[in-house]
């Protein structure tokens, strides 16, 4: 099996990002103590981030000092300053005093409705607009006239929605989309995911001519969360710190390559989408980081998988029969590099495992709409596959888009060896 989906675990806890002092004094002191008794984990973290210590002198300023790095933080009192405005922020929030961050000419566009109730509480008053087309999966154009209707129907066939459901809610957030001008304020609040990105990518390019006020909240970290996955895992005083401090325009450079990814993604230009993912790494580096993710979306050169598959494969190896909810945990804490599928995207992308003569994966029941409750484990093939014995074969019913792409239908492949696309 390729080295490359197996090097890394992650241990994502979903911190709300709340830091107390007093907690992290505790913890300051508790590593001094360890230090001073030689444990092997303790002087590793000392020297990782504070190299320059001297095992035989350290003092708690030093421990405090690596709690703060290990906290995003430079310095103890900068960790400090975070935890008071941290704390007034909640008792404000608490009391009903919150000071009003936002006017009523502020748009809030987020996709999802994750944040929308810590919003609230944290005392937003800007209308809140969901613009949740979820465009890493599925055909896509730069057709705008036909853009909407085409994602109505995938989505209503591959997440198993009532197809006048998803055709009102799509009709709903387009048309606000459309009516965001220059009289109004939007802010996008976005995450560092292929999910997020892909859609902020469609979002400053749609927006760039009717509104001249955008300003975007657009981040891949947060003080205190060591494995920071999105923003509906915050809670409000944490949200209110982010609008202070990480909120912006953004440049004219983020402009250009958002037009330039998206429009290569939805045409289905790999070979542009990777040169505009190498030239935008500097200017635009969060985007750059998602598509280079979501690139290995396409069938690996090595056994025809793509990295959700062979991770899903992977996980089944190794750790036997689980729930589809279970299965689905791992993949976002433990095993994928940067998470960015919901529940009913990720049954989406297992389709090509379970269909065909051969399938990959063995169900327990009856297929049911969200495969949640379903026993599923790896078939004989699926070990071949994974091992590279064998080539996923996709039934043509069943293959997938990546954007402007039937991937089976086209000669792009992902070489995970040399960490790139490649045609033939």
């Amino acid at each position: 099996m390729n080295q490359s989906t197996t090097s890394t675990r992650y241990n994502r806890d979903f911190f709300h990002g709340r830091l107390h002092e007093e907690q992290q004094k505790k913890r300051a002191k508790e590593l001094l103590k360890a230090i001073r008794n030689g444990e092997t984990e303790a002087m590793q973290r000392l020297q990782a981030v504070h190299p320059g210590a001297e095992v035989s002198s350290v003092v708690l300023a030093d421990a405090q000092l690596v709690i703060a790095r290990e906290n995003g933080f430079t310095s103890w009192p900068k960790l400090k300053a975070y935890c008071d405005n941290v704390r007034i922020q909640k008792e404000r929030i608490a009391a009903g005093q919150s000071v009003q961050p936002d006017t009523r000419e502020t748009v809030h566009i987020r996709c999802g409705s994750d944040i929308r109730h810590a919003l609230d509480l944290g005392g937003f008053l800007g209308d809140f607009l969901e613009f949740s087309d979820p465009f890493c999966q599925g055909p896509l154009t730069t057709d705008d006239t036909r853009l909407q209707h085409i994602r109505t129907d995938f989505i209503s066939d591959a997440y198993g929605i009532a197809r006048k459901s998803v055709q009102k809610r799509q009709e709903a957030a387009y048309t606000a989309l459309q009516q965001v001008d220059s009289c109004r304020h939007p802010v996008l609040w976005f995450e560092h995911d292929a999910y997020d990105q892909c859609i902020l990518a469609y979002l400053l390019r749609a927006l760039k001519t009717s509104s001249q006020n955008i300003e975007c909240i657009c981040v891949d970290s947060v003080p205190g969360i060591s494995e920071f996955v999105g923003l509906g895992q915050l809670a409000p005083e944490t949200l209110l710190m982010i609008w202070e401090e990480q909120r912006r325009a953004p440049t004219d450079a983020e402009i250009h390559w958002s037009t330039v990814l998206w429009e290569a993604y939805a045409t289905g230009d790999v070979p542009g989408l990777w040169d505009a993912i190498q030239e935008s790494r500097a200017d635009f580096p969060i985007m750059s980081r998602a598509f280079e993710r979501h690139i290995q979306e396409l069938p690996s050169l090595h056994n025809n998988c793509s990295l959700t598959e062979e991770l899903t494969l992977q996980i089944l190896h190794e750790r036997g029969s689980l729930t589809g909810k279970q299965l689905f945990q791992l993949l976002t804490r433990e095993y994928e590099p940067l998470p960015y599928l919901g529940d009913l995207m990720y049954w989406h992308a297992l389709t090509p495992l379970l269909f065909g003569k051969d399938p990959l994966l063995d169900l327990s029941g009856t297929i049911d709409t969200t495969l949640g409750e379903q026993t599923i484990s790896i078939s004989k093939s699926g070990i071949a596959v994974l091992q590279g014995e064998k080539k996923l074969k996709i039934p043509v019913q069943h293959s997938r888009s990546f954007g402007g792409i039937r991937v089976f239908e086209q000669s792009v492949r992902y070489d995970r060896d040399a960490q790139k696309p490649c045609c033939f």
